[in-house]
């Protein structure tokens, strides 16, 4: 998996400008400098969360006794669930569910939960990762794109959610739906890419 494919696909499935319009509506009571806490938190938290991902995915699966290529098709259609919800400009279901979106507007610190756990990096992330970090092919230069591209997406995070203000006004919750679904669309390419590659290992006459 080449670091461009990997940023893109993390890149997608984080999707900094879709969580601006839930952002504004959780610290809509903060002050500039709670909203400034809250980002620096909630940014770092997406770092965290995929570099330890990255570090200690492979084991989690090992000790449950997955097969990667099993997991491949699990996380394959999480992604599709997902970009077919970004592709109706929904956040999606594995993300945040209507309770949590309640809850985080009554927090009074949603940065960990439930901005940047489950509504930034949700169970597409966490999965696309592990499945990403077993590549024996790519080795440990696979695991530092991985993590380079968590710290290079939690910085597009930062940005985002700090000018989140002036990104609303300027896109518009029209903009912020438009560029939704083109994230959703290459997620549903990569989706479908993870599925097909699974399936193919698991069953080895659909290669042929």
């Amino acid at each position: 998996m080449d670091a461009f494919k990997t940023f893109i696909s993390l890149l997608a499935l984080v999707n900094p400008l879709g969580a601006i319009p839930f952002f504004i509506s959780f610290t809509a009571t903060n002050t500039r400098h709670e909203r400034q806490h809250i980002v620096r938190v909630a940014s770092f938290t997406v770092a965290v969360v995929i570099a330890f991902t990255t570090l200690l995915g492979q084991q989690v699966i090992n000790f449950f006794g997955i097969s990667v290529n099993s997991f491949q098709v699990g996380g394959g259609l999480i992604m599709l669930l997902m970009a077919i919800s970004m592709i109706n400009a929904q956040p999606g279901g594995t993300k945040t569910t209507p309770e949590e979106t309640i809850e985080g507007e009554l927090k009074e610190n949603i940065a960990v939960v439930p901005l940047a756990i489950p509504l930034l990096t949700g169970p597409g992330t966490i999965s696309t990762v592990i499945i990403y970090s077993s590549d024996k092919a790519g080795g440990w230069l696979q695991m530092v794109n991985l993590i380079g591209s968590g710290i290079a997406i939690a910085v597009l995070v930062f940005i985002a959610l700090s000018a989140a203000g002036p990104i609303s006004r300027v896109l518009g919750r029209t903009g912020i739906n438009v560029a939704t679904r083109l994230m959703g669309l290459m997620l549903a390419a990569l989706g479908v890419e993870l599925i097909v590659d699974g399936l193919k290992a698991l069953i080895p006459a659909l290669g042929h």
